[in-house]
């Protein structure tokens, strides 16, 4: 009987473990598949993307989980343009990189912090952590894993040489950028490679080459349909209706920049409205339409108001940043300081105790030699 329940616990025992893995199992697989889609729609539907990386992070007991969805939250705000939530995300996401021991997922937010700190226009920062996502990139055991990741650090590397060295730096990673995404054969990519293309087109525009700026214009196009990314679509057709522009085709570049209109509508981004309405208005005045032009003006100056209330919020946000880190860095070179005062007390200390017990007994040995010599002398006057 006793053999019989020992049996019967253990085939328990093992259905409850078998049912539980299988549980665990389809979570990590819906997981997994939610996140694959939310990096296709990052660009289409970011508060969408939002909701999933909070619904993650809320309803997962894995460590990595949590991470990816973090992740996934400062992604959307990222793509929304509100840096302050995303840096706020992408943090927490990078407190919990102790408790995992997934090396790609490491590379990943070290990459997104070097991505955030870019936006934020810390650029010392953001070469910081590209440098310590590059070094893990170096040591990963597959390489053919992290063709994506290498790809984004080039990029991101890209932007911070285009906006503080020059374009023909920046050009070049860009392309070594776009090459290891392309290894990396994951449509999720083609978002990063249609803004690396962008980024491509408007360093052509000041080389003043409109024929490789129209190229790299239409290829960002191209890159954004194969993910719907409307922004990135919208940002390609400007750079394109900026060529017609400077080429004098007015109409053209009108008939682009309202499609690019149409498509921003869902996305919500000041600054892409910001920058139509004001190529819209350019062009209307150039072909004397004042009617066209007053009311894209006006529609410009609307969203300038929204966007430097934003640019407080993100200039705050950056000096908090630069505030704490001084902070810190003050917090431990005074914590330095005390131990490197405590470790010169403590040696002093044992310097006069070794010095102090020498001198004792050096004076011990000559009181006895002292001795041997008085008792030496006595027995001889005896």
């Amino acid at each position: 009987m006793m053999n019989c329940k020992k049996y019967i616990d253990l085939f328990l025992t093992v259905v409850i473990y078998i049912m539980t893995s299988s549980l665990y199992s389809q979570k990590s697989k819906l997981n997994d598949s939610i996140i694959k889609t939310c990096s296709i729609e990052m660009y289409a539907n970011p508060d969408k993307v939002i909701l999933e990386g909070k619904k993650i992070v809320a309803n997962s007991d894995n460590i990595d989980y949590k991470i990816k969805g973090y992740k996934l939250i400062a992604d959307g705000y990222s793509s929304k343009r509100d840096y302050q939530k995303s840096l706020e995300y992408v943090i927490k996401a990078n407190k919990l990189l102790n408790l995992s021991s997934n090396k790609l997922l490491k590379i990943i937010i070290l990459n997104k912090l070097g991505i955030q700190y870019h936006q934020l226009k810390i650029f010392d920062k953001s070469i910081q952590y590209l440098d310590q996502a590059e070094d893990l990139i170096l040591k990963y055991p597959y390489p053919d894993s992290i063709h994506a990741d290498l790809g984004k650090n080039f990029i991101v590397r890209g932007f911070i040489y285009k906006d503080k060295f020059s374009c023909d730096i920046a050009i070049d990673f860009f392309n070594r950028g776009i090459a290891e995404l392309l290894k990396a054969k994951n449509n999720s990519n083609y978002a990063i490679i249609s803004i690396a293309k962008y980024n491509k087109g408007n360093c052509y525009i000041i080389l003043s080459n409109n024929k490789l700026a129209k190229e790299n214009f239409i290829q960002s196009i191209e890159a954004a349909k194969i993910i719907n990314g409307k922004s990135l679509w919208a940002f390609g057709l400007k750079g394109l209706a900026e060529v017609y522009t400077i080429e004098g085709n007015y109409k053209e570049a009108i008939s682009s920049l309202k499609l690019a209109l149409v498509l921003s509508q869902d996305v919500n981004d000041l600054i892409l409205n910001d920058e139509l309405y004001f190529a819209l208005s350019e062009n209307y005045l150039a072909i004397n339409e004042w009617d066209e032009f007053k009311k894209y003006h006006e529609k410009e100056i609307n969203v300038q108001k929204l966007l430097k209330s934003r640019q407080r919020i993100s200039v705050s946000e950056s000096l908090g940043v630069k505030e704490v880190e001084l902070k810190s860095k003050i917090e431990i070179e005074t914590s330095n300081f005390y131990y490197i005062i405590l470790f010169l007390a403590v040696l002093f200390v044992l310097i006069l105790l070794f010095f102090s017990l020498y001198f004792r007994r050096k004076t011990k040995e000559i009181d006895t030699i002292n001795n041997k010599i008085h008792l030496l002398q006595n027995d001889k006057i005896k």
